[in-house]
């Protein structure tokens, strides 16, 4: 038997940040799935293929960083984290304000649009007699 073959495909830590990449990647493909899902069916199997997938990142991370293969990140500085939140909670009220405006817009833009395929309805009628 040839000792190339008996070796390791690659080493260990190789091997698991890969499968670690590539589980951050099907994380972010299964969140975009579950996001433009339709059917509430297929959303559902989607968000839990996506939990089970940050569950298995989890336990992967866990397992590399007992073994000293994945540093641990720097402490965050609590004004820093309080800084993004804050800034998140902004984004997401304008956010909110922005679609509930356009969402207002939109129904009277369809009501106004129905009024005027209702009395172009009403006007070609007119001529049709």
């Amino acid at each position: 038997m040839n000792a190339q073959n008996s070796a390791a495909f690659m080493p260990d830590e190789d091997l698991m940040n890969t499968i670690l990449c590539d589980l951050k990647r099907t994380v972010r493909e299964y969140a975009t799935a579950a996001t433009e899902s339709a059917c509430p069916a297929v959303r559902r199997v989607f968000n839990d293929m996506t939990m089970n997938t940050l569950r298995l990142q989890g336990d992967l991370y866990t397992h590399m960083s007992e073994l000293n293969m994945y540093p641990a990140p720097g402490k965050a500085l609590r004004q820093d984290v309080d800084k993004q939140l804050q800034t998140a909670q902004q984004m997401q009220q304008k956010t909110g304000q922005f679609v509930q405006q356009k969402t207002g817009q939109a129904g009277s833009f369809a009501h106004n649009a129905n009024a005027h395929l209702q009395s172009n309805g009403q006007h070609q009628s007119s001529h049709l007699m």
